[in-house]
């Protein structure tokens, strides 16, 4: 076991954190009767990416895809919306101008924003249409506590409620409890007061904060409320949302309360989470799938309206050098006191029963039993085959029935002589039917994988094991390949099971028991391979697919299994057939060897 108190460094040493260029961006504004103004042609989003590339700042994996994304955009566009640096400016002048800070030594200070705070208020509100509508709707920032998320949320709510320019704007900050929803709320109400502009024109009373001149409303609502049905949602502030339980009916019932408006936005803010299985393991979990689909280059998978950004580590153990703190702690240094992050990480190399809970708080690394199994990077492999032409002499196969409805795939695993890569060949299985509702509720492009001939379609509603067992018998009858070992899912279809054994022998069919008693040897092997570049699979996007999504539930002994984790439109069944057949190969490896021999 790793000595924290002798690997711990606490002194900034690459990033640290005194260069205003770096924390602020360049000065791209004037002075005109006493008000800021930024330039037209100032985009903090380009800025804040280009100081990533150049390693001026340490940012964590999911902040460089989503920025090297809206970079791009910045100055591309994206379908019908383009940036206008206008529009983005107009927050953060807002914000520059009017907004003073409310607390500390600072309070009553005019508030300068820092480059990654003009960076994501850019994103969220320069990015429109033609017709001025903003392209994105769903905004979260997972960040570690003390980087000013509320002051963050506040700025936002208080520029829909004077400044965006939206007639009788409402405005709300909701929780599941009362005294949660009133944490931004609140420190709005001290900004406004602050602000001998934005005082002038609103009333702050006990209930909410009225402004007359456009008629608008911002109030704290929690779920116990009686007054969450019919709301006309323009912003809706969600801050804290780790600690919900129960939250999926909250966040459903604010999010139907924004169809009718032009612009209206969700914005999610939290720090990492102990409560599990609730609505913030599914929000993380869309982030999650999201900077996998852009590392993929998978953009039509994308969410057009969402955006995330996760400021997090990229590894538990990353928290051992200051210099990674910045990842999860963009306002280190500044916003958040660079010393008191020491002193705790000081206390926690002396007592590591403390390093749970601050890993989670800290740096944004969720505690729980389910985990990402592999990074990208880790499986990803471009290399391809013909199976024609490297004539295997015996394969290995495995299924995974999955449910009628949901993705159904049959795996081939083979090797050659001195060679000592595995091959993998697959096939993935939908209803016909129900294609059009996996495209559009899942947001995966199953129609242009079934056009590339990765996936085939059942007719009808319901998988037909019988095409599968047909892709089977089409390797040993048209192509003679011997299949002497197959590995299936015990729970597997019985008939299905019969099906194969008319063809390839009871012996040959092998019950794989969904374990970690089974699993994990298998699953860490596999892993080992796939990092080594030993597994070739064709490139196959849908695999990608599934092992992106593959988490692993683990025990208190380091056993694993895969874990689909807690969105169940997340699909797992390719790597579920793989290691069914990679198990099974395992079982017979000696014996396998001296077949292709």
């Amino acid at each position: 076991m790793t000595d924290l108190r002798s690997s711990l460094a606490i002194e900034l040493r690459k990033f640290k954190r005194d260069d205003e260029e770096v924390i602020y961006g360049k000065k791209e504004h004037k002075i005109i009767k006493n008000r800021i103004v930024y330039n037209d042609s100032y985009n903090p989003i380009s800025e804040y990416y280009d100081k990533i590339k150049n390693k001026k700042i340490n940012a964590g994996r999911k902040i460089k895809l989503q920025f090297s994304l809206l970079a791009k955009w910045s100055k591309k566009g994206i379908g019908d919306y383009y940036f206008d640096s206008k529009k983005a400016n107009h927050i953060i002048e807002f914000a520059e101008n009017f907004c003073r800070h409310s607390k500390g030594k600072m309070a009553g200070k005019k508030v300068r924003l820092e480059l990654w705070e003009k960076a994501i208020l850019a994103a969220i509100f320069g990015f429109i249409d033609i017709n001025n509508r903003r392209k994105h709707q769903k905004i979260v920032l997972i960040v570690g506590k003390k980087n000013g998320k509320s002051f963050l949320d506040s700025i936002i709510a208080l520029y829909g409620l004077f400044a965006d320019g939206e007639g009788g704007p409402e405005i709300y900050s909701v929780a599941t409890k009362r005294d949660q929803a009133k944490i931004v709320w609140d420190e709005s109400k001290r900004m406004v007061k602050k602000s001998p502009v934005l005082n002038r024109r609103a009333r702050c009373l006990v209930n909410g904060i009225f402004v007359d001149y456009n008629d608008g409303t911002f109030k704290p609502l929690a779920s116990d409320s009686d007054k969450l049905d019919g709301l006309n949602v323009h912003i809706v502030i969600m801050d804290e949302w780790h600690q919900w339980k129960n939250g999926r009916t909250l966040y459903d019932m604010m999010a139907d309360g924004i169809t009718a408006r032009e612009n209206p936005l969700i914005i999610m803010t939290s720090t990492a989470g102990t409560v599990r299985g609730d609505i913030y393991d599914e929000i993380y979990e869309e982030a999650e799938q999201h900077c996998n689909n852009i590392e993929q280059k998978n953009y039509n998978a994308l969410d057009e309206r969402a955006i995330y950004f996760v400021y997090e580590l990229d590894k538990k153990e990353e928290w051992r050098d200051a210099d990674n703190w910045e990842k999860a702690n963009p306002g280190l240094g500044t916003i958040k006191k660079l010393s008191a992050l020491q002193d705790k990480a000081k206390r926690v190399a002396q007592n590591s029963r403390f390093e749970k809970n601050f890993v989670c708080k800290e740096f944004n690394i969720r505690e729980t039993s389910i985990d990402s199994w592999m990074r990208f990077e880790d499986f990803n492999n471009t290399k391809t085959f013909d199976i024609e032409k490297l004539k295997p002499k015996y394969l290995i196969g495995g299924s995974d029935l999955s449910s009628t409805t949901d993705l159904t795939c049959g795996t081939l695993i083979f090797k050659v002589p001195d060679d000592n890569h595995i091959y993998v060949e697959q096939m993935y299985f939908l209803p016909e039917d129900l294609l059009e509702a996996r495209v559009r509720d899942d947001k995966i492009r199953y129609d242009i994988w079934y056009e590339q001939g990765l996936l085939r379609l059942c007719p009808g509603n319901k998988i037909d094991y019988k095409d599968l067992k047909e892709w089977f018998e089409s390797y040993y009858f048209k192509k003679r390949f011997y299949i002497p070992f197959h590995g299936y899912d015990s729970w597997s279809a019985t008939y299905y099971v019969n099906e194969m054994q008319t063809t390839f022998g009871k012996k040959g069919m092998e019950a794989v028991i969904q374990g970690k008693k089974t699993l994990s040897n298998p699953m860490q092997n596999l892993e080992a391979d796939f990092k080594a570049g030993k597994i070739i699979y064709n490139n196959n996007p849908i695999l990608k697919m599934c092992i992106a999504n593959t988490a692993v539930d683990m025990d208190r002994n380091g056993n694993i299994q895969p874990h689909k984790g807690f969105n169940q439109r997340k699909r797992i069944d390719g790597l579920a057939s793989l290691l069914n057949a990679y198990t099974v190969y395992e079982r017979h490896r000696q014996e396998y060897e001296e077949m292709i021999k």
